[in-house]
């Protein structure tokens, strides 16, 4: 009796039939089979919405071989992603290999290991239409605002352009942010701080209120500062109180989808998007020597903290074995997924405890290590006992004033032994101070008043995006990664080192929508939208009737924004740059092609004069033409070498050319890493040849 198997990834088959024998033959769908037509929106909104799919032009081989495979086996089992998109995967399958959509057949399972696998084979269920019905809408609700504000932003600001429902909310985040900044007003303020010193150990103190205890958050200005020192200058600075205490700092919870992003941001530099690339790859399976290919982590797209009995009982056997039983704490640890969370998943979690890094290092690629170790340490982490801190806050009495002075030390180091959670600002560090007594004369050996200006918020980066689209509740785990990137790529936002700043076309996009389109690109509408979508899921809403309701509002603001807005463009600014056009005197304006952003004459077509922005010179001649090759960074942030005779000369590469050409094909050769060279033609024999060895 022969069975089929239906998975999404080709990287599961090998492990999935080493798991299940030769009885079961596996396959993968590589995602979607079916979706919505790229060339018309595809939505019947007269007829309930009906969504109208088609077979994907590149699926045909692969239907017709799947189809094949049903007909010869007896047994069909479809066990793709365990979310909705997985379940819609499975429902569309279903429909097109004519399975029997009320059959026991859809298998689940959280990691690619032989127990989870064959459980889910043990365990088969009917397709859950709500999952399905809830991925229906939001691909059609996705469809119809792309489908309607695109061209409407292609006719009123300029071709090319896009609006999504989760990334216009996005930009509209980092827009408002940018305008908090542009209003911001910086203010002067002081502080005063005393260098003391106890026997021979010196430390900091700051001065925070006066005798009578009224707290002086901040010093007007230099004058009053002075005033202050002056009237310090001989005075007596004595130990007035001490106090001593204790606290228990308690481990970050294992990764969600969310917070894995940000903290793989955050210590290994990777984009949302390069993170879940790789822990698709973890989570899909490697071969490990000895165990053969096995899934390393669960699955990797969760908003759920709960984690299973077994998997915490191997993590109390490791951390008991490797640091002794102090190191768990005396009552288990539970963390509380937060409201709204789909709890289908754990949260993401090495599947073998006893697995460390370490055992791995050598069949992972140095990333894959690094994101494996980054989540195995942060779940171990997680279930380990608190770090206890001994605490002491001096105040030190000194004429009109009051100085304090904290610092602690650690009494037992807990899980800060094996890991410590990332943080996205830096906070001041408080300092061990030597051992002192109430009442105890001090010795002052410097007094300093400090001149400070109030910041404006911090711009966005990646990782505290995520984190406020997350705490907005707009998106769900699978969308969280694309976002950045598609903003970028539409020329919408820009990197300035770590944070995302928005350019003037992004900026116009936004008010633009905003005064159309308001619910659109608001940040409580398109979160109460994604409740709608987790109540569909459940069972509690039809998919229709919010559809109905969404629609109704949407296509009044549209044909309102088409009527008002009737043969009108809206200007994008031009960024003016102090470059002067040597042609006609002209502030030069920044430009953006395919290659990057250059300089252009605002005078345009009477004066076509362009240069590059400018950059750093490179020693390294362009190999096209001889001028000089400049760095310049693309519209998604990454380095390259091009022309700085662009337009005329089109050279640009990832590296620094050598000046050599490659003995193979006559290609030039740029530098790679660690003073590798590689030859920049793609087809060229010497590329074939490395990348067949990967």
């Amino acid at each position: 009796m022969s069975k089929l198997i239906i998975v999404e990834s080709p990287s599961k088959v090998k492990p999935i039939k080493k798991y299940l024998g030769s009885e079961y033959k596996v396959m993968a769908s590589k995602g979607h089979i079916r979706d919505l037509p790229k060339s018309k929106l595809g939505v019947d909104i007269e007829n309930d919405f009906a969504p109208q799919y088609i077979n994907m032009a590149d699926k045909k081989e692969l239907i017709t071989s799947l189809k094949q495979a049903v007909a010869e086996c007896d047994e069909v089992y479809l066990a793709t992603d365990p979310d909705r998109e997985g379940e819609a995967i499975s429902w569309h399958l279903a429909q097109i290999l004519g399975l029997d959509m009320n059959a026991l057949n859809r298998v689940t399972f959280n990691e690619v290991t032989k127990s989870a696998v064959t459980a889910g084979i043990k365990a088969p269920r009917k397709l859950n239409i709500d999952l399905v019905d809830a991925q229906q809408a939001r691909r059609v609700l996705d469809r119809i605002v792309g489908y309607k504000l695109s061209p409407f932003l292609w006719k009123k600001v300029k071709s090319g352009l896009s609006a999504g429902r989760v990334q216009t909310v996005a930009l509209r985040l980092i827009v408002e942010k940018e305008r908090e900044i542009e209003k911001f007003i910086s203010e002067e303020y002081w502080t005063i701080d005393a260098k003391l010193a106890s026997g021979r150990k010196t430390f900091t103190a700051k001065l925070f209120a006066d005798k009578n205890g009224n707290k002086i958050d901040s010093i007007p200005n230099g004058d009053v500062a002075d005033g202050i020192v002056s009237s310090l200058e001989n005075a007596e600075y004595k130990v007035a109180e001490i106090k001593k205490g204790k606290r228990n700092r308690q481990p970050a919870p294992p990764f969600i989808t969310s917070t894995l992003q940000q903290e793989a941001s955050r210590k290994l530099g990777l984009t949302g998007q390069r993170t879940m690339r790789i822990a698709q790859q973890l989570y899909e399976g490697v071969e490990i020597p000895g165990i053969g290919v096995t899934g390393l982590i669960t699955y990797m797209r969760t908003d759920s903290l709960r984690i299973s009995e077994e998997a915490r009982a191997a993590a109390n056997g490791y951390i008991k074995n490797r640091f002794g039983a102090k190191y768990l704490p005396s009552t288990p640890r539970y963390f509380k997924t937060k409201n709204g969370a789909q709890d289908a998943h754990e949260a993401i979690r090495p599947t073998l405890i006893d697995l460390a890094p370490e055992d791995v290092k050598g069949a992972l690629t140095a990333e894959q290590f690094k994101l494996y170790k980054l989540i195995w340490e942060r779940f171990i982490a997680s279930l380990m006992a608190a770090c206890i801190q001994d605490t002491v806050n001096v105040n030190i009495e000194a004429g009109d004033y009051l100085f304090k002075a904290s610092g602690y030390s650690v009494r037992f180091d807990g899980f800060t032994v094996l890991y410590e959670e990332g943080k996205d600002e830096e906070s001041e560090n408080e300092v061990s101070l030597p051992e002192m007594s109430e009442g105890e004369i001090l010795k002052l050996r410097d007094l300093t008043p400090n001149q400070h200006f109030t910041q404006p918020p911090a711009r966005f980066t990646e990782p505290t995006l995520i984190k406020a689209l997350e705490e907005n509740g707009i998106g769900r785990p699978s969308t969280y990664a694309p976002i950045v990137s598609n903003i970028l790529n539409r020329d919408y936002i820009e990197r300035e080192k770590k944070a995302l700043k928005p350019t003037k076309l992004g900026m116009v996009v936004v008010d633009l929508l905003t005064e159309y389109f308001n619910k659109i690109v608001d940040v409580k509408f398109t979160a109460g939208l994604e409740v709608k979508l987790d109540k569909i899921s459940e069972g509690e809403l039809g998919w229709v009737d919010t559809m109905a309701d969404f629609y109704k509002d949407f296509d009044k603001h549209y044909k309102k924004a088409e009527k008002e807005l009737d043969g009108k463009r809206v200007k994008v600014p031009a960024v003016e740059t102090d470059v002067i056009c040597e042609k006609c005197g002209s502030r030069m304006v920044v430009r953006t092609s395919r290659y990057g952003k250059f300089l252009a004459c605002p005078n345009y077509p009477n004066c076509k004069n362009t240069k590059p922005v400018p950059e750093d010179e490179v020693k390294q001649p362009c190999p096209k033409c001889g001028a000089k090759l400049v760095k310049r960074i693309s519209k998604k942030g990454k380095k390259f070498y091009g022309c700085s005779n662009y337009p005329k000369c089109d050279f640009a590469a990832p590296g620094v050319p050598t000046g050599e050409k490659c003995p193979e094909c006559g290609g030039f050769l740029i530098a790679g890493v660690r003073g590798r060279k590689f030859c920049m033609n793609a087809d060229c024999p010497t590329r074939q040849v490395k990348s067949s060895k990967k």
